[in-house]
């Protein structure tokens, strides 16, 4: 099955069994879901929506393909416009709005709470816990996360407004750390909203603490959603700002924001900025010997700034030179990093079909599908769906029916 027969394919199975009888079904469905009688789908945008070059939805058209056909726009043909991240179920606002309220209770309690003695000790206890979180992260994926490490923060929220001088200011060390956690999980999971509201947390408890390094490590966490966002220079501007006094940085801090601004110039297709940010990072991870308990990506991750660096080549359509590099990367990635590693693996695929090879694209692919619905990582189903417009060259040929098999089984599995 070819991308532009995926459409088709979708309308056939709920009994749809010409172009009209689709336009009209969903636009009788649009129009009950929506609430709204002016909804229309007709006959001649459906044919398009079939042909070679269906573009993309208008409106909240997709959401009504999902509720109708049971899958997202870009699983059935549909070109992915930059940034796009699948919204929930429509269930009507107040599920939207109760699902915001969810994702941020943690942060927003309200005070003052009943003073309590808070013992210094509890900073390194709860340091001690944040390195178990990163590692299970890797092993895990968000989902399973987010509610524990929420709770942690908000207990951390709540010992912060009794404990005084430097207890205090540790707590709020940690804090930003844990905030800064939460936002990464949301943001894995896709639910771009509540990953930035939680950037924002992290940045005020940062500022709160007075703390340079983790002020600058907060505005290097602003410029991973304005990534996934497609924002380019939102990257680039944040990343400048978080080495406007780059001396007073650590060189774990630096190297942070040096990276990131290399994946916001990719974005903006400059190659010879990608190069010099990360070789000037790479210079200075040998000086990396801090005990900061956050922000650890840089010595936990083999190879950390290959992977930035075959990331960008990827994002800037150099097919070769980044399937060399994603080739060595993986050869010391560790099995057990489950998530970072079906993340990888795709966007090892999707070089690959960027460099004329669409058969070792679908054969990578395999080895993304089984871990894609363990972790349910969407920045993984992200990657798969780059994977699969990377393909569309070969749209007629038998490894895009075998392509979508893959995709078929991520999708059913989720």
């Amino acid at each position: 099955m070819s991308r532009n027969d995926a459409l088709r394919a979708a309308r056939l199975r709920v009994g749809w069994r010409t172009v009209e009888q689709a336009a009209a079904g969903l636009t009788g469905h649009g129009q009950q879901l929506l609430d709204d009688r002016q909804f229309n789908v007709s006959p001649r945008t459906w044919r398009r929506w079939e042909g070679e070059r269906p573009g993309w939805p208008a409106g909240e058209t997709a959401i009504v393909l999902h509720d109708a056909l049971g899958r997202w726009p870009e699983d059935l043909g549909f070109t992915t416009p930059p940034g796009w991240i699948r919204p929930e179920h429509r269930e009507g606002a107040d599920v939207k709005r109760r699902a915001f309220v969810s994702a941020t209770a943690a942060a927003l309690v309200a005070g003052p709470t009943v003073p309590q003695h808070v013992d210094p000790a509890l900073i390194d206890y709860f340091q001690a816990q944040l390195e178990g979180h990163y590692r299970a992260d890797m092993f895990l994926g968000p989902h399973d996360l987010i509610g524990t490490v929420s709770a942690q923060y908000q207990l951390i929220d709540k010992l912060v407004r009794s404990a005084k001088g430097e207890t205090r200011r540790g707590l709020l060390r940690v804090g930003a750390a844990y905030a800064a956690l939460v936002g990464w999980l949301y943001q894995d999971a896709g639910d771009m909203e509540a990953a930035a509201f939680w950037r924002g947390v992290t940045q005020e408890i940062a500022m709160r603490s007075r703390d340079a390094h983790l002020i600058g490590y907060s505005l290097v966490n602003q410029a991973q959603v304005r990534t996934d966002l497609g924002d380019g220079y939102a990257v680039i501007d944040l990343c400048e700002a978080a080495l406007d006094d780059s001396r007073r940085l650590a060189p774990k801090v630096r190297i942070m924001a040096m990276q990131q601004q290399a994946h916001g110039a990719s974005l903006t297709l400059d190659r010879s900025a990608v190069d010099r940010l990360i070789d000037e990072a790479d210079r200075l991870l040998a000086h990396v010997d801090d005990d900061l308990p956050w922000g650890n990506a840089c010595r936990r991750t083999p190879g950390y700034l290959e992977v930035q660096r075959a990331t960008c080549y990827g994002r800037l359509g150099l097919g070769p030179e980044a399937v060399s590099l994603w080739s060595q990367v993986l050869e010391v990635v560790p099995d057990t990093a489950r998530r970072d590693r079906g993340v990888y693996l795709a966007r090892h695929a999707s070089a690959a079909a960027g460099a004329g090879e669409p058969e070792q694209a679908l054969e990578i692919a395999r080895g993304v599908a089984a871990i894609a619905v363990e972790t349910r990582s969407a920045r993984m189903h992200r990657e798969l769906a780059t994977l699969q417009r990377a393909m569309r060259p070969w749209q007629d040929a038998p490894v895009c029916r075998g392509l979508a098999e893959v995709l078929a089984s991520v999708i059913e599995g989720s």
